[in-house]
């Protein structure tokens, strides 16, 4: 599992970047709340190209280590939101939560969705070939 967690860094790179994307680029093109959207599916297009390399570059070996590379991925993945969004950006637990509403329109919440299943499709689709 260190080798999944060292792979899980780089996602927040990858993360990073397409914020600088979405800043620079979409806001001014879209508005905040469409570039928001677009840029969240990006970011799942992008994490899904990086998953593919990583799976294939360090096969997953069942289901079952699938599942928990994903849980892993996830718990990393909110712990990093949550501990940026209260201690960096001084966001209240409520405003961060507010990303996570998909009645509003708010998309964020396929992101981690997406990070804790992709193991678990990457190892399918590779068991299906």
């Amino acid at each position: 599992m260190g080798r999944y967690f060292l792979a899980w860094l780089p996602m927040i790179l990858i993360a990073v970047a397409n914020g600088a994307l979405r800043e620079a680029w979409l806001v001014p093109r879209l508005g905040e709340h469409a570039a928001r959207q677009v840029s969240t599916l990006i970011l799942i297009a992008l994490f899904a190209v990086y998953v593919g390399y990583v799976l294939r570059r360090w096969p997953i070996a069942s289901s079952g280590q699938a599942i928990a590379v994903g849980a892993l991925w996830l718990v990393l993945t909110l712990a990093f939101e949550f501990a940026l969004g209260r201690f960096v950006s001084g966001l209240s637990s409520r405003e961060i939560l507010e990303e996570y509403d998909l009645a509003a329109g708010r998309l964020w919440a396929l992101v981690p969705i997406w990070i804790a299943a992709a193991p678990y499709v990457f190892f399918r689709l590779r068991r299906a070939h």
